[in-house]
């Protein structure tokens, strides 16, 4: 066999292996979880397994009719927890997580939508504990995703979030990078955070 005909082969098992490797991590079945097991917590407001990306339950609403979203979705988590700890409705409280970020709103202005301060990736605001962060769709999840932030620390930030696939974590850490008077969350998925009035400083 040529080099070419070799090196062909060995590119078609590795994006092989590569897709079901995504493959397992979004979707595939994992047996030491139950959907609707909790997995974690932040300040008391607690973070549920869901299963598959794709899996969606009921509609969750709060004891007043407030829509929290579809249980156990990423959505779900953020919405519950800001209407928990931080006694906060969106006037808009539907749309799936890519939604939440509004690209045509400048960097510290309000997104009345979603009643919240917004911040572009990157920023002249640095992140702060309990702000969302929004990601951009991808080709497993069409929807986006938004996690809430757990900490911050000198050079990157801890996200928590509710339904990031069958295997995933519900933390993560990202890094955090100062050019100049600008703050970037290193991942090029992430379009920006959302604040409330009460953390809303710079």
């Amino acid at each position: 066999m040529s080099l070419k005909k070799i090196a062909i082969v060995t590119a078609l098992l590795g994006g092989l292996l590569l897709v079901g490797v995504q493959l397992r991590n979004t979707y595939f079945y994992n047996a030491d979880r139950t959907i609707g097991e909790a997995v974690d917590s932040l300040n008391g407001v607690v973070v549920y397994y869901n299963g598959g990306v794709g899996n969606v339950g009921k509609r969750n609403l709060s004891v007043d009719n407030y829509n929290l979203g579809m249980e156990y979705q990423c959505v779900e988590f953020v919405k519950r927890y800001y209407y928990q700890r931080l006694n906060h409705k969106m006037p808009d409280s539907y749309g799936n997580a890519k939604d939440f970020f509004d690209a045509r709103i400048a960097d510290g202005q309000r997104n009345e939508k979603r009643d919240l301060w917004q911040f572009t990736n990157p920023s002249a605001s640095i992140p702060q504990p309990e702000d969302l962060v929004i990601y951009s769709p991808t080709v497993w999840n069409r929807f986006g995703h938004v996690a809430i932030i757990a900490e911050v620390g000198v050079d990157s930030i801890e996200i928590i979030q509710q339904n990031p696939g069958p295997h995933g974590s519900s933390r993560e850490k990202l890094a955090l990078k100062r050019s100049g008077d600008r703050w970037l969350i290193d991942n090029s998925r992430v379009y920006g955070w959302l604040r409330v009035d009460s953390l809303h400083r710079k």
